[in-house]
């Protein structure tokens, strides 16, 4: 049915615009309204579901501490009884005496070290201590009369002594376990051990883990918190303090009561409590826990987890915002949908860039190849130029050995002629003669003359062979004898030896009868090294009469060691650093080129051993050349002709 204009017409204005005002103004209160409800009913259900989630990792918590507590609880219980089978401490419950108190004491003492407890000590029948792991201590319990301690008193029933306590001579707290002594069947004294507890303590430090243990008088003994330990879970009675105070158990704490601001109980077991804030500033906030308890085994303690529940309280009201703004979502359905048109196209330029991504880095994995693989043939180029170097530094090397065997030639070059002069004096004068008494028929004084020139020759071709035995190149490797390298380098400096003369001492060749010590170096070489460290010791003593060498040497498992030192007057400490640097010689003038321990030590090197030096106390200079002794085949016969 329609109102016809005139109708319309004569209806007020007001009666017009109120309906459509009432729906502007009602719409956003219900939606407000819905928002605020979505909000708190997802406050609410994930208040609910992180308290569940809390209490089932508490549980797990709870009984994993448990045992842990238990544990270390337990762990000490056999050390009591352990005593039962020791006859001193039968002897001493029997019949006590110094002699018998001092052996227990010390039994006592060991014992507890090795266990880690605090204490363990031994009671009579009358509750006094006859024997003490801490008796040289001046807290010691020697002598203390500690029958009103109910362990002491359990265990005189025949019952497992078990007490938390504050010592009253010390004033440390502990846990007591306490074992009844028996002979047959007769109770004869109690064992007592105390063990420290307050690693469980530190352990739940370490955890950040808010926990406490209260025993079977409700007052806390172990606490992560120290400001919770020994006060109170539940009112106590003014009869119990009174006991308690008797007992000495806590010592003179006022054991005050552990108060909660608020309590709520949300299952068996489980509560919601409230405590005031531990700092002064803090005084007037609550922090809320979720208070979780279960009885440990053997005991009657409980222990108490306290689980904070600000994060699950912030989880909640994230969690109301985000039901929330999900619930607005849904209301501005129109700005959802263009709001999903816009993650997809940014997904759709995700993915376009996703793949522009991966093709540049196709890219760049194809040209780190390409450079890794030019590096690597630069790499191979470089290794072959080093190898080719170190050819060229080895031949430079065998060169510069080379140079310095012709160097020690040439400076042995005018003695080396004045020897062989003097044969070759002998040989013509002997040879003239030796024709004359030919025509004189005086054929056995010809005879001697020949004789005598056969000898020359020889000594003339032992001189000459050792030169070329000296000068020929030789590898770094071979088996050299040590007495004929010796014997050779001394036939080279012969002509300086008969110069500046000088006593040799030989203490390096084997035992009679044995066979020659070889070593693993080149024959040449061994000797170039020994005529370098002889004539150096023979430079080094060349102003001074009474000139000796000491040649000793011995095997020092696989490596033999030779020693060659001389009387001199030594080396000055400020250049003992330098001594196998190159062109670096205390020679003054030109008398050498500062190359002959250097060589020296690199043709021992090469030959895998050392050259070091040593400066006796007595004075002289001692050089210690080290080599593998070979243990190949026989060395063989090598002619020096």
């Amino acid at each position: 049915m329609q109102c016809p204009p005139a109708c319309l017409g004569a209806m007020p204005p007001a009666l017009t615009v109120k309906p459509r005002l009432t729906r502007h103004l009602l719409l956003p209160l219900l939606l407000l309204a819905l928002v605020l409800a979505c909000g708190y009913a997802g406050y609410r259900i994930s208040e609910g579901v992180g308290i569940r989630a809390l209490a089932e990792n508490g549980e797990r918590q709870l009984e994993l501490n448990a045992r842990a507590v238990e544990s270390e609880i337990t762990k000490y219980t056999y050390l009591p009884s352990l005593l039962e089978l020791n006859d001193d401490v039968r002897r001493l419950l029997q019949t006590p005496s110094n002699y018998r108190r001092q052996r227990v004491n010390d039994y006592l003492e060991g014992l507890n070290q090795r266990s880690g407890s605090l204490a363990t000590y031994v009671l009579d029948t009358e509750g006094r201590v006859l024997a003490t792991s801490n008796w040289r201590e001046p807290s010691s319990f020697l002598g203390e009369d500690l029958a009103f301690r109910a362990y002491f008193q359990d265990a005189m029933a025949g019952r497992p002594g078990r007490f938390y306590g504050i010592g009253s001579t010390t004033g440390e707290p502990g846990y007591y376990l306490a074992h009844g002594l028996k002979q047959g069947e007769r109770i004869i004294g109690v064992a007592v051990v105390k063990v420290r507890l307050d690693a469980l303590e530190q352990r739940w430090q370490r955890a950040r883990l808010e926990a406490y243990v209260s025993d079977e008088n409700g007052i806390i003994i172990l606490a992560s918190d120290p400001a919770r330990r020994l006060k109170a879970v539940y009112p106590l009675g003014p009869n119990t303090r009174e006991r308690l105070a008797r007992s000495l158990q806590y010592h003179w704490v006022a054991l005050e009561e552990l108060q909660p601001l608020a309590r709520q109980s949300l299952g068996e077991g489980i509560e919601q409590v409230s405590f005031a804030a531990a700092g002064p500033d803090q005084a007037a906030e609550a922090v809320n826990y979720l208070q979780q308890s279960r009885a440990l085994d053997d005991t009657p303690w409980h222990l108490t987890l306290l689980t904070p529940l600000r994060d699950q309280r912030r989880t909640a009201i994230g969690h109301a915002l985000l039901a929330g703004v999900a619930c607005a979502l849904l209301i501005f359905l129109g700005l959802a949908l263009n709001q999903r048109r816009k993650v997809i196209a940014t997904r759709l330029a995700a993915r376009e860039a996703l793949e522009q991504a991966n093709s540049q880095l196709e890219r760049r994995i194809a040209d780190r190849t390409r450079s890794l693989r030019a590096s690597n043939e630069r790499l191979k180029a470089e290794i072959g130029e080093r190898r080719q170097t170190e050819a060229h530094l080895r031949k430079t090397q065998d060169e510069l050995v080379q140079a310095g065997k012709l160097a020690v030639i040439g400076q042995m070059s005018t003695s080396i002629a004045h020897e062989l002069n003097q044969p070759l004096a002998a040989l013509r004068t002997l040879s003239g003669n030796t024709v004359r008494f030919l025509q004189r028929g005086a054929l056995d004084v010809a005879g001697s003359n020949l004789q005598t020139i056969a000898e020359l020759v020889d000594r003339m071709g032992k001189i000459t062979a050792s030169l070329r035995a000296f000068a020929r190149r030789s590898d770094d490797h071979g088996q050299a004898d040590l007495d004929k390298a010796v014997e050779a380098a001394l036939m080279l400096l012969h002509p300086r030896l008969q110069r500046t003369p000088l006593i040799v001492e030989r203490d390096y060749g084997p035992e009679p009868g044995q066979e020659p010590l070889r070593l693993a170096i080149d024959q040449t070489r061994l000797e170039q090294i020994l005529v370098n460290l002889i004539g150096n010791a023979l430079d080094a003593m060349a102003r001074q009469r009474d000139r000796r060498l000491w040649l000793s040497g011995a095997l020092v498992g696989a490596r033999y060691q030779l020693e060659v030192r001389d009387n001199g007057p030594g080396i000055d400490p400020a250049l003992r650093g330098h001594l196998f640097e190159p062109f670096f010689t205390t020679k003054p003038g030109e008398q050498g080129l500062g190359l002959g321990l250097t060589l020296s030590a690199s043709l021992a090197a090469a030959a895998g051993g050392s050259l070091g030096v040593r400066h006796p106390d007595e004075g002289g200079t001692a050089f210690i050349l080290s080599l593998a002794s070979f243990t190949g085949a026989p060395l063989e016969q090598q002619p020096h002709g």
